[in-house]
């Protein structure tokens, strides 16, 4: 038996709970091995985890214990498991290690995790890191880093395979075969014509199975989705999603192939920008539990600031009809109700236009179809909370007149949420302006000021406060 007949060792998997995260129990011996100064009990416990999971070791620990971590297993902390760090907690170790140790690391990467690493470093930090990188390496993420941020640029690997079409399988195997330099995690092989732009892919699985003598063209699918090296990589992420890709080749202007991205890569960020989608609506920044409380706060204040001149307004917009709400003070008690109803409604409608903008559900196409189809669901929705509410209220309250006049509100507001909730983050969109950052406030503010307006003007209208 060779060694690469070798059975993979069995990983311990008893500092795992069974949803595979790590145990208090296990990182609180951990820690308090690191605290006693027992590094190599620390290591023993550390040895035998995945480098996902020495990641979700460093995120658990406390922010002031992890220098003292990272002095105590030093060895395992390789380059995978920085690739598998949360950005935050990177940072931090990252900003403890001199320049020719995080260098070290980013040797070992491929070039889209050690872009990762270096593109958030202060700029005299990152040329530092640079100048101690072997040329060839520092080429390839300095070329990275010049391209947008959150770009296909920034996200693709450098590290592929590209032979030329008019080789045979023999000699594509041979090439294979014949450099160790070569990368050796590839489910693809891109094919390109002699001005180096691809012309098709090969499957690996095919070109063990073909021939030696036959062209790699006769194998190869000419059918391919190729990625602009600018296109952003949300962008990126719905056309793997739409074609079910595996691997893509990335092009520059030109049409050269510049390198290729991974699935790997693709779910990492379909998860997070759909959890940064949803933070937005909230105004909530990152959402990430090792964000530093300073940037936190004075990201969540900015958009509890901008609220509060919404709720100014809406304030505002009820002090018109002080004398009504002094006559007949139960109109205080509901007016609340209106809004509030139309909030909910109006963000059940901004979630759904949102997500859809955000998956190309929405487009220009099909705008005026989703503006109706919003429209007849707020009609709906309003007409049977508004007999609801109308009816309850003339049993509970024995007043047909305000009955009436609370269930129109219900209704028409229910209809300003309806369609504020697609109107204005379709019109954001259209100016590109990111709709699930501005959206909430201005719903919001639609639902409160025309939900007050709509419930107090009709009550006066109605006499119910003479």
């Amino acid at each position: 038996m060779s060694e690469t007949d070798l059975p993979e060792p069995e990983i311990d998997t008893t500092q795992l709970d069974a949803d595979d995260r790590l145990k208090p129990e296990f990182v609180r011996a951990v820690l308090d091995a690191v605290d006693t100064g027992d590094a190599e009990a620390a290591r023993a416990l550390v040895e035998p985890l995945h480098p996902a999971d020495i990641a979700d070791l460093f995120e658990l620990t406390p922010r002031d214990s992890r220098a003292a971590l990272a002095t105590a297993i030093t060895d395992l902390l390789d380059g995978d498991v920085f690739a598998e760090m949360n950005d935050y907690v990177r940072e931090d170790l990252i900003d403890a290690l001199s320049a020719t140790q995080v260098a070290d690391i980013a040797s070992e990467l491929d070039t889209d995790d050690a872009v990762a690493i270096i593109e958030d470093m202060e700029p005299a930090d990152q040329r530092e890191v640079l100048r101690a990188l072997d040329p060839d390496d520092r080429a390839a993420i300095e070329e990275a880093l010049s391209y947008p941020e959150e770009s296909a640029g920034r996200l693709m690997q450098r590290e592929l395979i590209a032979v030329p079409e008019h080789w045979s399988v023999g000699d594509v195997l041979d090439y294979l075969r014949g450099h160790d330099e070569l990368t050796t995690d590839f489910w693809e092989i891109f094919v390109v014509d002699p001005a180096h732009k691809p012309v098709g892919t090969v499957a690996l699985s095919w070109v063990l199975r073909t021939p030696r003598s036959i062209a790699i063209a006769d194998v190869m699918k000419r059918e391919q989705t190729l990625i602009p090296v600018d296109m952003d990589q949300e962008e990126v992420a719905l056309r793997f999603q739409k074609y079910a890709l595996i691997s893509a080749a990335v092009v520059d202007p030109g049409g050269r192939l510049v390198g290729m991205i991974t699935v790997d890569d693709v779910v990492h960020i379909i998860s997070e920008e759909a959890g940064e989608d949803i933070l937005r609506l909230s105004g909530a920044g990152d959402g990430d539990i090792n964000e530093p409380i300073a940037l936190t706060v004075r990201t969540r204040v900015l958009w509890l600031v901008i609220n509060l001149g919404t709720a100014m307004l809406a304030a505002a917009v009820v002090g018109l009809f002080e004398t009504e709400i002094a006559k007949f003070a139960l109109l205080a008690a509901l007016m609340g109700i209106v809004s509030g109803m139309g909030g909910n409604a109006g963000t059940q409608t901004l979630a759904v236009v949102v997500r859809a903008i955000a998956t190309n559900q929405l487009t220009s196409s099909n705008t005026v179809w989703m503006i109706v189809r919003e429209f007849r669901i707020a009609l709906a929705n309003g007409m049977v909370l508004g007999v609801l509410i109308g009816l309850g209220t003339i049993l509970f309250y024995h007043n047909v007149p305000l009955g009436i006049v609370f269930g129109l509100a219900i209704l028409i507001n229910n209809l300003v949420a309806g369609l504020s909730g697609v109107l204005i983050p379709v019109t954001l969109d259209r100016l590109d302006v990111d709709p699930a950052v501005s959206s909430a406030v201005f719903v919001t503010m639609m639902t409160d000021c025309l939900g007050f307006f709509t419930f107090l003007g009709l009550a006066a209208l109605a006499g119910l406060g003479s």
